[in-house]
């Protein structure tokens, strides 16, 4: 009978309501929306707003509101695979078909290309904040909560300080 002492279940706490509605002890929501387009003929561009969420003590700021474009996007992965130890998963497409001239349709400017894009962004996000190595990182700290993103940055860790 040692065999069955040596393998029972331990014993688990029940869970209240209280515990299943209360808030995770860790979270970090990333969401892009609110596609925008700007400007005109060859300076048109499209833009994201990028929210975030989190209790995660190596943020500065709990919440945030930025926009980027997805070359900000590009050059936060740039970023991370130069200076990082993480593996960087791809972007969405750049859909360079979608940009020939002539076409008959809004090329990149689609709605409906605007919103796969969008989609596409925000698996991307996700899987790079969610990833403890990358949290540190000061280029995705500067690119989720910084208004602009300072491309001449010294790139390393951000060391959250109780002083901020």
């Amino acid at each position: 009978m040692a065999d069955a002492e040596a393998t029972k279940r331990l014993s688990s706490k029940k869970q209240t309501l209280d515990d299943a509605y209360a808030a995770p002890a860790n979270f970090l929501e990333i969401d892009i929306c609110n596609p925008q387009t700007h400007g005109v003929a060859r300076q048109r561009y499209s833009d994201y707003e990028v929210r975030m969420k989190t209790n995660l003590p190596v943020f500065k700021l709990k919440e945030s509101e930025v926009r980027r474009r997805y070359s900000d996007f590009e050059w936060l992965r740039n970023e991370l695979e130069r200076d990082s130890k993480i593996v960087v998963p791809p972007l969405p497409g750049k859909a360079w078909k979608r940009q020939l001239p002539f076409r008959q349709d809004e090329g990149i400017f689609d709605d409906e290309f605007i919103e796969e894009r969008k989609k596409g962004l925000e698996v991307f996000i996700n899987k790079i904040a969610g990833h403890p190595l990358a949290q540190n990182e000061r280029c995705l700290h500067m690119f989720l909560q910084d208004a602009v993103i300072d491309k001449n940055y010294v790139p390393g860790k951000y060391v959250a300080s109780s002083e901020q």
